[in-house]
């Protein structure tokens, strides 16, 4: 893998890292939280529901588009300065949001968020090649998405709680000040990093003619599209599988998000080396915690345990996929992360609508045997995961 410690003395810039792992707390809450807000939000706008939810659908949008264009639209420009303006971007986007006056301002504030997620995850994992050295790149992805664990445990939460004491603007204004801390952090922290090479489109082309990235791709796709088709409609299955009530409901999604540092734990400690042999682990441990869920769902002690696994995987999913990635795309990293980041956000939106179509059609058990069936194709594909390896000397 090639990795170059751009620090003054070649030290590892962990200082860098620990403000990217705050970047990535603070993307995930904001781009989540309209979730745990969406009733008041509605209320406040004048809009539908479902029109607010669109919020969501719209970052998802343009993070899948930013992350195809962002590396070819950021060309020879320094990558720190590239990250310090998407910061900023997010610092616009929670002000414009909590300023909303009516929905369009709303979705042109959810938009730029959108443009954020987008350029600052396919940029992620090739900054932090950059920061470490390479056999510190598993550790140091662990603790960014570390960030990811904290905001999905504690953002939606906290955030509607505030919002039912000071209204859902007021919790939005709440994260700006950390944001902008967070760009200050930014500024301080990162280390110089030049563009190494100018990227095009032809990148992309070259990295999707590797029979192995290819494979990966798929697979990695199919691994996501299975989680979030079965997540996003986690809470109906509560509901009406378990027949919990809402404070136990909470409860257990805690739960789920705390089990999230374990993950990140493990990730950091457990992942050495070759990544092939953990490639499947996402897609058996998560749809393993699934099928306990169907067969045990009306228990609240078992659903619990079963939540607190399929959490504990999802931090360790990110951790496990951009290794393999820095592994076998170490000559394009750029170009790896904007195909690995529209690769998830679309399986992300793809698995969700695939899901809702099975809940509204049949059942909510059947969302979740179709995220099973998803599960199974990425367990079949991936096999020992060899053949997802660039070959050596390539």
């Amino acid at each position: 893998m090639v990795s170059t410690v751009e620090q003054t003395g070649s030290r590892p810039a962990w200082g860098a890292v620990l403000s990217m792992a705050l970047c990535v707390a603070m993307l995930i809450a904001s781009e989540f939280m309209p979730v745990s807000l969406l009733t008041p939000m509605a209320e406040g706008l004048g809009a539908s529901e479902g029109q607010t939810g669109q919020a969501i659908s719209v970052s998802g949008l343009f993070a899948v588009l930013a992350s195809l264009l962002i590396t070819t639209a950021a060309g020879t420009l320094n990558r720190k300065w590239v990250l310090v303006a998407l910061t900023a971007f997010m610092l616009l986007s929670l002000v414009l949001v909590a300023a909303a006056p009516n929905f369009t301002v709303l979705m042109i504030g959810r938009a730029l968020l959108g443009i954020c997620i987008g350029g600052f995850w396919t940029l992620a994992t090739a900054v932090i090649m950059r920061l470490v050295p390479a056999e510190d790149v598993p550790k140091a992805l662990a603790l960014m998405y570390g960030g990811q664990a904290i905001a999905a445990a504690f953002a939606a939460p906290i955030g509607s709680y505030l919002g039912g004491f000071f209204g859902w603007r007021a919790v939005f204004w709440a994260l700006t000040p950390i944001v902008a801390v967070n760009l200050v952090w930014h500024v301080v922290a990162l280390p110089s990093l030049p563009a190494r090479t100018k990227q095009d489109f032809r990148a992309l082309f070259d990295l999707l003619k590797r029979p192995y990235f290819q494979r990966g791709l798929i697979a990695c796709m199919l691994s996501w599209g299975s989680a979030f088709s079965m997540f996003t409609y986690l809470r109906p299955f509560l509901e009406q599988v378990t027949d919990m009530d809402v404070t136990t409901l909470s409860a257990l999604l805690l739960v789920l998000g705390c089990a999230g540092f374990i993950g990140t734990w493990a990730a950091g400690g457990f992942i050495k080396g070759n990544a092939a042999p953990f490639l499947k682990l996402p897609a058996l441990v998560m749809g393993g915690a699934t099928v306990g869920l169907l067969l045990f769902g009306h228990s609240v002690i078992a659903t619990g345990l079963f939540m607190a696994i399929w959490g504990a995987m999802n931090t360790m999913f990110s951790v496990i996929w951009m290794t393999w990635m820095s592994q076998n795309a170490d000559d394009a990293p750029e170009a790896a992360g904007s195909l690995m980041v529209a690769a998830i956000q679309a399986s992300i939106l793809l698995g969700a609508v695939l899901g809702g179509l099975l809940l509204d059609g049949i059942s909510i058990r059947a969302t979740f045997i179709g995220s099973l069936v998803l599960a199974a194709l990425a367990v079949v594909l991936i096999r020992d995961g060899r053949h997802m390896l660039k070959p050596k000397g390539a």
